[in-house]
């Protein structure tokens, strides 16, 4: 069963909230043809949301087909830049009429806070505003040469694109993803997280609303095991765009390098937050506060490893953990929560895992460090803001990372010992320094290896700030106008313009 999407039949659905989503390839909703669909669940209550047809490897070869085709004999490439960015305003300007609805379906089969949804669905409307700029004056070079020969560069689409979306940010990532790539000329198959693959679907629907033609966007949510692993190894796709796990990503960068794909990763974190004597208590609290606990610390550059000098360590952890006691969990539609739900029950008892095993080791839960039953959600998935402190390098809850509401605090005592510290791990993707000292704080910042260094703020990145890292947090940059480059080709064009024919041998 398929049905033509265009801006008639979205106006005809009316309401983004259904009971069944399917998925999308050249611009028609199709079932799987398996006929296979997964359930996808609201985890603040434990409810089933909706069903959503779920792809195979058949399902994936056609959307690549149609991506294929869309690429190699459809119009989208050859718009005028001019048009490619009034479609992606478009775009922008439906997502902006939608946005309570957005947000909602993003609240819904995500779990998160309304105001996390809220920041997120804002920021991804602001992608596609970003890069209908940016692609407008992203253009070649025109190089110097010898007498007699022109020499220029011209920037084409890489062409049919994979782009692999994980569960903590269903909607912003997509955006990050897609607008670049479309923006680009490119063509896109976009797999969802299995758990949270609406809002991609809704965007797949409101592109092809707003003037994307058919087959340039196609989403197939499915295992990542079957489909992703499809699309990472398939020779008709030319790039590779991944958020999610290091070991994932390990194994798509060994699958991808048979065929030679471009790739781009954007790994795992354990990012250090680091506040110096000097620095202004209440604003590092706060700012702190809300790096690691923002989005139910559910983020790749959540600032989960705090260093704190010991001149101030007991100042700043008094606040700290009493402001931390006072943060709110529970319905995530209520304006005064702050932390939503964790994505699953399985994540759950990782996270609770990684708690326990620090206080066997000797380290001391300061708070929380349990499961949440609140009111009215007692069936969803719930953990409590988590601060632990004594801990020692070698914990496994200090070296690896747990994806959820947990920080862990240590002590320091001067510059060069905090920045050895905050670089013994194999992530370099977050990282954050609170001081009043500007020098230090630009000596320390060109010291962490790390991607994303943010000083004296709480937020990792804005629509035009390069978001990647660096170490096993992956490689390549996303959210920036450099994005452009990953999915385009510079093509070298050599001219000879002299009077006199060219005849290098000479005979």
């Amino acid at each position: 069963m398929t049905q033509t999407i265009n801006k008639e039949t979205i106006t005809e659905v009316g309401e983004m909230k259904r009971d069944h989503y399917a998925m999308i390839i050249n611009g028609e909703r199709v079932e799987s043809s398996s006929g296979d669909t997964l359930q996808t669940f609201n985890p603040a209550k434990g409810e089933m949301l909706a069903s959503v047809a779920k792809a195979n490897e058949e399902d994936a070869e056609k959307a690549v087909q149609a991506a294929r085709n869309a690429f190699d004999h459809g119009k989208w490439r050859k718009y005028p830049v001019g048009k490619r960015s009034r479609v992606l305003n478009k775009i922008a300007q439906i997502m902006r009429d939608r946005f309570k609805e957005i947000v909602e379906m993003e609240v819904l089969n995500s779990g998160k806070s309304v105001g996390a949804a809220q920041t997120q669905v804002g920021q991804a409307i602001e992608d596609f505003e970003f890069y209908a700029g940016a692609i407008v004056g992203h253009r070649g070079t025109v190089n110097n040469m010898p007498y007699g020969f022109f020499n220029y560069t011209h920037k084409e689409p890489v062409g049919v694109c994979a782009q692999i979306i994980p569960w903590n940010y269903p909607m912003m990532m997509a955006a990050w993803k897609i607008a670049p790539a479309i923006a680009a000329g490119c063509s896109v198959v976009v797999k969802p997280a299995s758990l949270t693959p609406v809002t991609a679907i809704l965007l797949n629907e409101i592109c092809h609303e707003a003037g994307v033609p058919a087959g340039v966007v196609n989403t197939i949510p499915g295992s990542g095991r079957v489909v992703g692993d499809y699309l990472v190894k398939h020779e008709d796709i030319n790039k590779v765009a991944f958020t999610g796990s290091t070991p994932v990503g390990k194994d798509i960068m060994g699958k991808a390098s048979e065929t030679l794909k471009r790739i781009t990763l954007e790994l795992g974190g354990k990012s250090p937050n680091i506040v110096f004597d000097d620095a202004d208590i209440d604003a590092a609290v706060a700012g702190s506060l809300f790096g690691i606990y923002f989005n139910t610390g559910q983020s790749c550059e959540a600032r989960s490893r705090m260093f704190v000098h010991e001149s101030i360590y007991d100042e700043f952890m008094e606040q700290f953990i009493a402001k931390t006691q006072k943060l709110k969990s529970g319905d995530p539609f209520d304006k005064g929560t702050h932390l939503g739900s964790i994505i699953s029950q399985e994540q759950v008892e990782v996270i609770d895992g990684y708690v326990q095993s620090a206080k066997a080791d000797g380290a001391t839960i300061a708070t929380g460090g349990k499961v949440l039953q609140p009111e009215g959600f007692e069936n969803g998935h719930w953990y409590a803001p988590t601060v632990i402190t004594d801990v020692t390098p070698d914990m496994k809850a200090v070296k690896e990372e747990i994806f959820g509401p947990v920080v862990v605090v240590e002590k320091f005592t001067d510059e060069k010992d905090v920045v050895k510290r905050a670089n013994d791990t194999k992530y370099g993707l977050g990282s954050a320094i609170w001081t009043t000292n500007q020098a230090k704080a630009t000596r320390v910042a060109h010291q962490i290896q790390a991607g994303i260094v943010m000083v004296n703020s709480p937020f990792s990145a804005f629509p035009g700030t390069p978001f990647g890292g660096y170490k096993e947090s992956g490689f390549g940059r996303e959210l920036a106008v450099e994005s452009l480059d990953l999915y385009m080709e510079d093509k070298s064009v050599l001219s000879y313009y002299g009077a006199k024919p060219l005849n290098p041998f000479g005979v």
